[in-house]
């Protein structure tokens, strides 16, 4: 089983909101869209799912292709992040639905929902309507009609992004293997790069109603191509300034410089663009190797067991994220650890270069 996208685009209004995207997504691993808010991943789904009509472009099944089938004709199950559950029916029938509308009944309907009901441990649950279960209970119901179906293709569209912290982490370890050995091309579209590193297989990068890049997810979060996908892979937003290369040596500033080596030593002297990711940014030093910067500290934010800052180096506005409670002083100059190995370099063009 494959789905395989063919330079399919979406136009509203004459306006193109996905530009020629070509993709061969294929079982056995999740298929992650990962993007911010807006940048094109619910409109792919549509798009495969038979929601929204294609523009330009083929949709193959298993090398058919399927570009004028309905949804209904296309064996594909959808779970939203909305809770979409009827609220008429109990859970039994909630998730006994799409057998239904197959045409199954009797045992072969029963046996298939007890046993969707107790992959997603809802078994208890099954004579309740939806409104008597809490938010985990109904997404959980709604990823049991998924299963149930034994669709080709299974869409998740930020399934978890309206569920507690606990819950999400919960789901998110078990998703995986609700889907394993199912035959079925599994597409998961989130705005987290945490979650797509969680969910491993393969990401595609979309930003702006554009793949950037696609291919296995830790490759993409190791060695992006460019500059925008860096940046779909970093929350928050990747750090970025202009460096100077002269010798091996890159100068950010007057007072910041460090020794460049591998790929990076061996460049051209010129200017080029450094990022880094601000995980890889410290309020204190690390490590020996690490490069000192002075900030002048904007805004700062205490996140669960993290704290990130928000300072300015230059003309340029960067995000230190670190482990632990950190003290800042809003407005005041702080010393800020960079880690120069884990900095990607790149070209006026956007390109990676290394």
């Amino acid at each position: 089983m494959t789905l395989e996208l063919r330079n399919i685009t979406k136009q509203v209004a004459g306006v193109c909101h996905i530009k020629p995207t070509n993709l061969l997504l294929k079982p056995g691993h999740f298929n992650v869209l990962l993007g911010e808010t807006g940048s094109g991943k619910t409109s792919l789904i549509k798009l495969m799912a038979g929601l929204d009509p294609v523009a330009d472009g083929e949709i193959l099944m298993d090398g058919t292709n399927i570009t004028a089938l309905s949804t209904q004709k296309r064996n594909i199950s959808l779970v939203h992040q909305f809770f979409v559950n009827y609220p008429h029916m109990t859970v039994f029938d909630n998730i006994a639905s799409p057998l239904k509308l197959a045409g199954i009944s009797g045992s072969e309907l029963q046996g298939r929902v007890e046993e969707a009901a107790d992959i997603l441990q809802i078994r208890p649950l099954l004579a309740r309507r939806p409104q008597e279960l809490s938010g985990g209970q109904q997404q959980r119901t709604a990823l049991a009609r998924a299963i149930v179906k034994q669709s080709k293709a299974v869409f998740l569209d930020e399934p978890l992004a309206n569920l507690d912290f606990k819950l999400r982490e919960e789901l998110r370890e078990q998703l995986p293997v609700l889907f394993a050995g199912r035959g079925a091309v599994v597409v998961y579209a989130t705005s987290e790069p945490e979650e797509a590193l969680l969910l491993g297989g393969e990401t595609a990068l979309i930003s702006d109603g554009r793949v950037s890049q696609f291919g296995p997810t830790s490759e993409l979060y190791h060695r992006p191509n460019d500059f925008t996908s860096a940046n779909v892979f970093s929350d928050p937003p990747i750090n970025a300034a202009q460096i100077t290369k002269t010798g091996t040596t890159a100068h950010l500033n007057l007072e910041t410089s460090w020794e460049l080596s591998g790929e990076a030593a061996a460049l051209r002297d010129g200017v080029y663009q450094v990022a880094v990711r601000p995980n890889h940014v410290a309020p204190v030093q690390t490590q020996t190797a690490c490069v000192r910067l002075t900030g002048t500290v904007l805004v700062t934010e205490l996140s669960g067991s993290d704290s990130s800052a928000h300072f300015s180096i230059g003309e340029d506005v960067w995000v230190s994220l670190a482990h632990g409670v950190h003290s800042y002083e809003i407005g005041a100059a702080h010393p800020f650890y960079l880690d120069p190995s884990k900095c990607f370099y790149f070209a006026a063009d956007g390109q990676r270069v290394a």
